[in-house]
């Protein structure tokens, strides 16, 4: 068995992917021990001649592209893991670059921590056409999702978990506690999240460790197409979807609305310290978040 799979799920988006993919073949673990797993999920354009040309231009490099004919991300992502063949699974998205050391840090990680059922690594948000003035550390958490907790290695701390971009598993956990439900995450251009959640929360339930690993970076390519208005519409109104589907899942609808209250009331807060601080944008955009969040937790999913 290989120690390492790399999977990268990949939906019309040939020409971020074959960016993703050039970090990929940048790695300094010894390509003997790791494959890269790219999952086709129905792309319409070019991705699977552009993968077969790259693969024949890095001979070195392990590469397989295989097809899940199932729309949606959470298929997707099941499906690269039954194909691949390693005892660790670290899985990447198509619209990103991963430091040379990211699989051999995994590797290393896991080897050295028996005790950990998975893993997370830092996520560094890139913006090529410079980040907007209206964003703030709240209204990026669901668009890029950044993560930096130090420099160390270390448990996540509750509330926390990996980003979907950067996160590592042991075949074992997965194959004891299931993988990813089909029911939640992205479905073609629909933006319902949530399956990452859903699986670390059944990880934690089944008194599984998740770990921090610092060495293993991501930069989060942020297109011009994710930062407007509409975009952000859409992918507030889902996540508040996506956490009423995850609350109806685990029988926990009193207590996320009774939470959606407690965060309307910082929210306002945080609005007002914006316009204090002669920022109306941001406070507009976080506004604008909150209540697109809270019309989806209260929009049915039926």
């Amino acid at each position: 068995m290989l120690r390492l799979s790399l999977l990268v799920a990949t939906y019309n988006r040939s020409a971020s992917l074959l960016g993703a993919l050039e970090s990929v073949a940048g790695q300094r673990a010894d390509p003997a021990v790791w494959e890269c797993v790219v999952v086709d999920n129905n792309s319409q354009d070019d991705t699977a001649a552009c993968v077969e040309a790259f693969r024949q231009a890095h001979p070195g490099l392990n590469l397989r592209l295989v097809r899940e004919s199932r729309q949606g991300l959470s298929h997707a992502r099941n499906r690269g893991i039954a194909e691949s063949r390693g005892e660790y699974l670290a899985i990447i998205d198509d619209d990103e670059r991963i430091n040379p050391d990211f699989v051999r840090a995994y590797i290393d990680f896991f080897d050295t921590h028996p005790e950990a059922a998975a893993a997370g690594g830092r996520i560094i948000a890139e913006y090529p056409q410079g980040r907007p003035r209206w964003m703030s550390r709240w209204t990026e958490a669901p668009i890029a999702n950044p993560i930096d907790l130090g420099p160390k290695v270390r448990p996540f701390p509750p509330g926390r978990i990996p980003g979907g971009g950067n996160m590592a598993l042991r075949r074992t956990a997965v194959e004891k506690h299931g993988a990813f439900d089909p029911s939640l995450g992205r479905t073609g251009k629909r933006l319902l999240g949530g399956e990452e959640s859903d699986l670390f929360e059944r990880l934690r339930k089944g008194g599984e460790q998740i770990w921090y690993v610092p060495d293993a970076v991501m930069w989060h390519i942020i297109g011009p197409e994710k930062l407007t208005e509409d975009y952000f519409d859409r992918l507030s109104f889902n996540v508040g979807r996506s956490q009423r589907a995850r609350a109806e899942i685990h029988g926990r609808m009193v207590r996320l609305l009774l939470g959606e209250a407690l965060k309307w009331a910082a929210t306002l807060v945080l609005a007002a310290g914006c316009l204090l601080g002669m920022r109306p944008a941001k406070a507009g955009r976080l506004l604008r978040m909150r209540a697109r969040i809270t019309r989806g937790i209260l929009c049915s999913r039926t």
